[in-house]
Order: C-alpha cells, then structure tokens, then sequence
C-alpha cells in the first residue's frame, strides 16, 4: 500500500517510524518549514524531517500544504491512503480527495473530547485521569471527522506531558497500523458527543503560578506544561521552570519555602518540586541543584 504522510513534530516520528518498519510505501512525506531555534537562532528541520532524510525518504516542507505543485505531485503519486500525525497545519479539501481511501490522522485523545492544538496538556491541566488515541479519517473540519479506531491510556499522577506523549505515541503507532491493515473493513465509532470540548493551544499567560491556587491544580499546572511551555515562578530575583512535582497535604502561606527539600506552600496544601530548570541553565532534578544553590526555609516566591 503506497502511502503519505505529513507530521512535523516528535510524536509524529515514532509512527513514521514503525511505518518504516513495518515496510510500507512511502511514498513522499510533508513537514513544516524548517525554523529558527535554539540559543543561536540557527535554522534547524522538524524531527520528522531529520528522521525521513536519514532514511532515505522523500520530503517536502511545502509553505501551504495546498501548493498547486504539490497536489499535482501527490496526484502523479497515486496513493492508496494518507497518514496525518501533528502536523500542525489543515489539509485542503483537494488533498483530502486524493487518496482512496482519505488521510487517516493519529490524534492524541479521546474524541470528541480535546480536538484541536493541544490535547496532551489539557487533558493533565483538566485533572483527567484517563486520554487516548484515535485514528480518524479526516475531514474539512477540525477533529470533526469519524473515528475508526480508539484506545485508552489512563492518566497517572506522576505523568507529565512529556513522558504521557511518548506512551501515547507509541500507542498510536501501532493503532495506525491495525487501522492500515483492515482500512477496508472498519467503520465510525459511536462517540459520546456530551464530552465534546476543545484544547485550545498553550497561552503564555497561563505560564505563572499562582500559588495562591489549591496543591493539585499547581501540580498539574507543573505536569501538564512540562517539559514545554513549563510552568514558572520567581524566588530570589531568579526565575525558575518547574519541570515535575508532587502535591503533598501540608499548608503553609502561599509561596512560603516550607522546608530545605523544595517543598512549597499554596493556597491549600504544598507541592514538591521535583525536577526544574533555572533560567539560562540546564534541567536539573531538585535534589541534584539543593547541592549547588541554596533555598532557605521561609523563602518566599512572589506570588
């Protein structure tokens, strides 16, 4: 079966790759421009342009997926079906057409529950303790096309999005192939449209904590911003990025340094810090930067 794919970000290589392995025609991939990055600004590819070069696959990174040139192209290609996985941009209707069998896109939670930017990180920022992958043949509209095939993963209160995104992909790479193997055969789910809602992308604004919020609504803000955007406060005229913590039953006044192991107060309750990042500096677990930068007890983040 002679297949595309579009994905751009890293939980879009881990399908491509099993695409790779499990001997599939690909026969061109589509990513997002290369983009300035880094410290230096310099000019890098998506990771799943990396991957597609290193394995000697054919890649475009077209400025609009709906390029006269590039649908001519993927006509010429003839393929029997289309793979999408965060490819952070919408297909055209005339894209959507060529394949036999449409665009399948892996996504990342429990349709209709979390469609759109940012599923991973709300479903944790939601108190959710269960998400998902679905593979949904798309449609125009965003999210909005039948689901084929679901699984469901449960939400653990040590996930982060981060290490919640590697499970998910690896869930959904072999998600995707069980749909490719039977495309012919499976038919829409029965959703439960009641849990409809949308994950609206990360705002910058929603960064800072307040630590005058309750521990658990800290902790997932922590969990489910991490390790990008990461959730940040400010002690010491310093600026730190909580990577992971825990939420603890002990009550303090907000912001207050509660002991010498990072634990810190909230409007009710205290969170832990386990793992941060200082501003400028590398990540580091809390115990490892306790070593070389000193917090006394009663030190107090602005709040």
């Amino acid at each position: 079966m002679r297949l595309i794919f579009f994905g751009s970000g890293q939980f879009a290589v881990q399908s491509l790759s099993r695409l790779v392995d499990e001997g599939y025609d690909i026969g061109l991939v589509c990513t997002q421009e290369p983009k300035q990055a880094g410290r230096g600004r310099t000019v890098q590819p998506t990771p799943v342009e990396k991957f597609a070069r290193m394995h000697a696959l054919p890649v475009r990174s077209p400025r609009d997926p709906g390029d006269f040139r590039l649908l001519t192209e993927i006509q010429n290609l003839a393929p029997q079906i289309g793979v999408l996985v965060d490819y952070a941009r919408l297909l055209p209707e005339e894209l959507l057409s060529i394949p036999e069998h449409g665009i399948l896109n892996v996504h990342p939670s429990l349709l209709p529950r979390w469609r759109g930017a940012a599923p991973i990180h709300r479903a944790i920022l939601a108190g959710d303790d269960q998400t998902g992958v679905c593979i949904m043949r798309m449609n125009a509209e965003l999210d909005r096309g039948p689901v084929l095939l679901r699984t469901t993963v449960p939400i653990h209160q040590t996930d982060t999005t981060g290490s919640l995104s590697m499970q998910l992909a690896q869930e959904g790479s072999s998600l995707l192939v069980d749909a490719l193997d039977s495309i012919a055969d499976l038919s829409p789910l029965a959703l439960d449209t009641q849990s409809a809602c949308y994950a609206y992308k990360i705002d910058k604004g929603e960064t800072r904590i307040d630590w005058t919020r309750d521990a658990e609504s800290v902790d997932r803000q922590i969990r489910g911003l991490s390790p990008s955007p990461g959730a940040w406060g400010e002690l010491q005229n310093n600026r730190f990025k909580f990577l992971d913590s825990r939420s603890e039953a002990v009550d303090g006044v907000p912001g207050q340094v509660l002991d010498d192991q990072f634990l810190v107060a909230c409007g009710t309750g205290a969170v832990r810090i386990l793992r941060l990042q200082r501003a400028g500096k590398s990540a580091m677990d809390a115990a490892d930067f306790l070593r070389g930068f000193t917090i006394g007890v009663d030190a107090q983040f602005v709040v």
